[in-house]
């Protein structure tokens, strides 16, 4: 498995004290990503100006604490990495075995307090499927908590159900036009599987990552009131989460360009009403 950040959160991704993996790969391409490094599946070469030294490439791609990325384009060998083991520069995930994660996992087992447990979060953590599945019927055969973040693209996602106590699912657009515009794939097969998880599995909790100018538009709102309000049951809960760019200087250490601008951030009343949308609507909100 290609993991490339590991390490406990309190209740945000899943409820109680977890250990949570995020594993390499995505689909989509969302420009507002906390988390770019995580996006590529072959894994992004990562440069921190605090660390980095020149002396580790052999091709002039570094000068100072600034990195040449159209050098390293036509890189072959990447010596800053296969040669190199310095914080400087170095791949983005490293990589475990199924076993290892269950057994680290295990030895982590007392420190699932307050309903805790493991978290799989990405990137997506469907790009890797078959490590997923395996590591959830392992994990469960030891009656360890298991919850997963996903945007829920991939055509497998209900295979999962069995396996996975708390299911976490973004609702990113509606409109279909306006996903494939924004994060560069489809939402046909998002909707199927919140619709499916909500009919089929008994925790189910439903995101929307709320962006300025891309579906913080009252027809949006309206849609997703609209969307949700068919979906609801009593084991279906809702959030709303305001933009932030903390994944700002992450897109920059990877050598890309980050897009998004201020207009991205939403007004707080804003973010206020729409969930309050969501509560007079008869829907259960939980804040994570």
């Amino acid at each position: 498995m290609k993991i490339f950040q590991k390490g406990f959160n309190y209740s945000q991704d899943g409820d109680g004290n977890r250990l949570v993996y995020h594993m390499q790969g995505c689909n989509l391409k969302c420009p507002w990503c906390a988390n770019p490094e995580g996006m590529q599946c072959k894994g992004t070469i990562v440069s921190d100006p605090e660390w980095i030294l020149e002396s580790i490439c052999p091709h002039g791609a570094i000068s100072g604490t600034k990195v040449d990325r159209t050098i390293c384009v036509g890189c072959k060998n990447h010596e800053c990495i296969t040669e190199h083991d310095t914080k400087g520069m170095y791949l983005s995930y490293q990589n475990y075995t199924v076993d290892e994660i269950v057994e680290e996992v295990l030895n982590n087992e007392m420190m699932f307090y307050d309903g805790g447990g493991v978290t799989f979060t990405g990137g997506e953590v469907t790009m890797q499927f078959e490590e997923l599945l395996e590591s959830l019927k392992k994990l469960k055969e030891h009656r360890i908590n298991t919850a997963i973040e996903t945007n829920g693209t991939h055509i497998r996602t209900e295979e999962l159900f069995p396996y996975v106590d708390q299911l976490i699912m973004d609702c990113k657009l509606c409109d279909p036009v306006k996903h494939q515009k924004y994060t560069g794939g489809a939402n046909e097969e998002i909707m199927k599987n919140i619709r499916k998880a909500a009919k089929e599995h008994p925790y189910f909790h439903v995101r929307v990552p709320l962006i300025g100018g891309v579906n913080n538009a009252t027809e949006d709102l309206e849609a997703f009131v609209r969307f949700f309000k068919e979906i609801n049951g009593d084991n279906v809960t809702f959030e709303v989460l305001s933009y932030h760019e903390f994944g700002k200087k992450k897109w920059e250490e990877c050598g890309w360009k980050y897009r998004m601008t201020k207009d991205a951030y939403v007004d707080q009343e804003l973010v206020k009403q729409f969930r309050q949308m969501i509560k007079d609507a008869g829907l259960k909100y939980k804040k994570t």
